[in-house]
This record gives structure tokens, sequence and C-alpha cells, in this order.
């Protein structure tokens, strides 16, 4: 009830209370500023790995020799492997692709019909056309921002050229050949959609000079996280010499930056709850200042010093407690419909806040951890406790003849 009514505004008392809204409000915007920052690099790093591992393999197997003839035994002896999802043996070369409304750099990407279909991110994203017939090589699939840079779509012609053509007498000529486009895929990644080509397996290897040769196998496992542990297994079912690596260490420098500045963020954004506490200390320190008068009646009415700490401590901890709650809410809503509030802005602005030519992604992601959830609504909690600490003690401490002199 006493800290109840501490926490009520009367006119004298005006300027305290106007410091414990700001300190509930530092706290509500710390905390929810925390959670939203949290769960959108949380999102970015799982939509990142989610398109990255939907179109390239969780390993990589390339042969040591430079001459993978035997794709196929390999692939099936990969397939038996305990965890692996599947295969596929590819052929890859980097190519000039040109249409209508331009040339651009491209990676071509020879792969069989059913390991097209099976990759999660292409299978499923294929916006126009179609990938029936796919191996009988009567056309290509291509990203959707690479059709629409070249001015191309379903049923148009698309010519590629590589360096590495036929040899003559006057040296290696280029190769240029035209290829119908058959579909359109959208990753939602601009890396991909901007880059990728794919071709029907037997052409790629006729086009990149491969006949009877793959350039490597991508391995499709269950589980991400257990790359570490499966790389004997599948060292042995390949059954030759190969240079394997996983997805980590394709990756390592990318996700290693993402992490570091994953935790940066965390400590500075930290320091915004710590400074919005170290405001309950002063609002505090004013109060009981202002109700010494009030302690000096209490003591003299029998209240013991811990009874007084604690009013003091509950009219701090409510502040904390209320502010962390409320960030708390505003963190969820926010990252709930985070994607239309970066719209929403974005018109406002007449700006483009989320480039997907920077950040690689169609949109902005937010994926809530319920562990960092609760260790920022915890860590919260704590710092509001432990600066409604000192205040608290120092009411306790007041000498009622000493508060009642000073009145």
């Amino acid at each position: 009830m006493l800290a109840w009514r501490y926490l009520r505004a009367r006119r004298r008392e005006a300027f305290i209370s106007v410091i414990a809204g700001f300190s509930f409000f530092g706290i509500m915007l710390g905390v929810a500023t925390l959670i939203i920052v949290m769960a959108v690099m949380n999102g970015f790093r799982t939509e990142l790995l989610d398109k990255i591992l939907g179109v390239n393999g969780h390993f990589l197997v390339q042969p040591i020799d430079g001459e993978l003839t035997d794709y196929a035994d390999v692939t099936a002896r990969l397939d038996m492997v305990d965890g692996v999802v599947f295969s596929m043996p590819y052929v890859e070369g980097q190519a000039l692709v040109s249409g209508p409304a331009g040339a651009f750099g491209a990676l071509v990407r020879g792969v069989r019909q059913v390991d097209l279909e099976r990759l999660p991110l292409v299978g499923g994203t294929v916006i126009a056309g179609s990938l029936e017939n796919f191996d009988t090589g009567k056309g290509i699939a291509v990203g959707a921002r690479l059709a629409r840079s070249m001015g191309v779509a379903v049923g148009d012609q698309v010519t590629i050229v590589t360096p590495r053509g036929n040899a003559t007498p006057l040296g290696v000529t280029p190769r240029v050949k035209a290829y119908p486009v058959a579909a359109v895929f959208e990753v939602g990644m601009s890396e991909y959609d901007n880059t990728l080509v794919f071709m029907p397996f037997a052409q790629a290897q006729l086009y990149f000079n491969q006949e009877g040769r793959a350039t490597a196998i991508d391995i499709f496992v269950d589980d991400p996280d257990a790359v570490g542990e499966m790389r004997p297994t599948v060292e042995k079912a390949a059954g030759r010499p190969t240079f394997i690596v996983d997805w980590r260490q394709r990756n390592t420098t990318f996700f290693s930056a993402l992490e570091v500045e994953r935790n940066v963020m965390f400590l500075i954004l930290t320091l915004i709850v710590l400074v919005a506490a170290l405001n309950i200390i002063s609002g505090l320190i004013m109060l009981v200042k202002d109700k010494g008068s009030d302690i000096a009646i209490l003591r003299t009415m029998g209240a013991t010093r811990g009874a007084i700490m604690r009013v003091f401590f509950i009219t701090g901890a409510a502040i904390g407690t209320l502010g962390t709650l409320a960030g708390f809410l505003l963190g969820v809503v926010v990252c709930a419909n985070i994607e239309s509030i970066r719209q929403f802005t974005a018109w406002l602005t007449s700006t483009e806040l989320f480039s997907p030519e920077l950040y690689f992604l169609a949109e902005m992601p937010a994926d809530m951890d319920n562990g960092e959830t609760v260790t920022v609504v915890v860590m919260a909690l704590v710092l509001c406790f432990l600066a409604t600490l000192y205040p608290a003690w120092r009411a306790a401490r007041l000498d009622p003849v000493e508060a009642l002199r000073y009145e």
C-alpha cells in the first residue's frame, strides 16, 4: 500500500513521478529494442542459413585428381549413409548469359531433373514455366532477378557464352549456344536469384567439355549441425580420394561475422536497459529524501528497518517490473509484424529500408528465440532490482531523529 502511494503523483512530488515515468519508458524501450534486434539477427541468420543450404549441400565432395568419372557409383554409396537425404552430382561453370536487355555473368550448374525437383528452394519456388521434361534438354531454369535483368520470360532464348570452348589450331575459341527458358524460379535470396542458371546435366557435360564427368557432389543431410560427426562416415562411403568440405567451413567467415555482430549488439543494447535502471536509483534517492519525515514517523510507530527497505524496494521494483513487461509485449508485437512495419516505414519515408541487394533477403525476418527472450527479461529485472537496493538501504538506515530535524 505504501509503495503504491509513493508511486502516485501529488503536486509536491510531480518531479519525482516524472523521473519514475522516464525510468518506466526507458526500461520498456530498452527491453523492446533488445528483443527486436536479437530476433531480427536470429531471423537473418536462420533465413540465410536456410537459403544457402536450400541450394548448396551440407557436404561438398570434390575429387582430388580432378576426374570424377565414377560419380554415379559414389552417389549411390553416399545415398546409403544414415542421415543422408540425397546426393546430387553436378557440373558447374561460369558463363556470360545474355538476353534482349543485356548480358550478365552467371553461375551455370548442370543437374539432373530428379535432383533439381528435390532441391528445397528450387523445386518449390518455380514462378513461371515448369521443370517437367527438364532432362530432355528442352530448356534451362533461370533465377527471377536474372531473367528480369535480361528481359526474358518462359519460352524466350538465352545465349550462354563460355571462354572455354573448342580447341582449334588458333587456340581455344569461346563457345556460344542459345537455350530456351523452360522455368523461372525465385529462391528469395538475391545472390541466387541474380546469378544461378540450371541446365540439364547431360547438356552441361557437353557444353563445359565434361563428358562422362561431374564437377562435384553435393550431399544433403537430415541434421546440418551433425556434419562433424558424419564426416568420417561420408569419407569412408565415398570410396575414393576426395576433398570434403561441410557448410560450416564454406561459410565460416560469413556466419562468424554475424555471430560477432549479434553479441556486440546485445552488449550495446544492454547499456540502454542499464541507463534506464540508473534512473530508478536517482528517482528513489529523491523520493527517500522527500519522505524523510514519513520514514521517521513509521520508525517511531514500530516499523523495522527491513519493513522500510521493503517499501522502497517494492516501489522501485514495480517500475522495473512494469517497464520490463511492457517492453516484452511491445517487442513481441513488433516482431510479429516486422515486415508490415518495414513496408509502412519505407512507404512513409519513400526509401528502401531493407535492400535485397545489400542484405541478400527479400523480406526482413524476425525469429524470437525463447531462451534469449527469457534471458533479456530476467536480465532487465535483475538490473532493476539491483538498482533499487541502494536507495532502499539508505531509507532503512535513515535515523528518525535526524530525519525529523532535517524536516
